[in-house]
């Protein structure tokens, strides 16, 4: 049987990290189901559309507890959105406005867990 190759080019760390999102003047909290250098999988209660541009906030806890988190604020789209079974929806981010040195920091978050 053949393996399947992994398309993406960014790994995904299936981690849940608090992250928030505001559209159209709301603001969300949730939390990630997984996280790449390029976009988040997340949980929302309400529906976003494809296409919509949000805001994004992401918090990446650091190896010591002696320093603050770190934050990484970014623009984003949705780029999926698919109704949940138990309620809710399950929300793909592309982040298309994300800064080098914020992509660097979750770069470096994800390096403590992939090989």
């Amino acid at each position: 049987m053949k393996s399947v190759k992994e398309r993406r080019v960014h790994p995904r760390l299936e981690h849940k990290l608090p992250f928030s999102v505001a559209v159209n003047g709301y603001d969300f909290s949730t939390i990630t189901h997984n996280i790449s250098c390029v976009g988040a999988y997340c949980h929302l209660d309400k529906y976003i559309p494809p296409f919509t541009k949000i805001s994004v906030k992401l918090s990446l806890p650091c190896k010591d507890k002696k320093n603050d988190d770190m934050m990484v604020e970014c623009k984003g789209v949705v780029v999926r959105s698919e109704d949940e079974a138990d309620g809710g929806f399950n929300i793909a981010i592309f982040f298309n406005q994300l800064r080098a040195e914020e992509r660097k920091k979750i770069a470096s978050y994800m390096s403590r867990f992939l090989p």
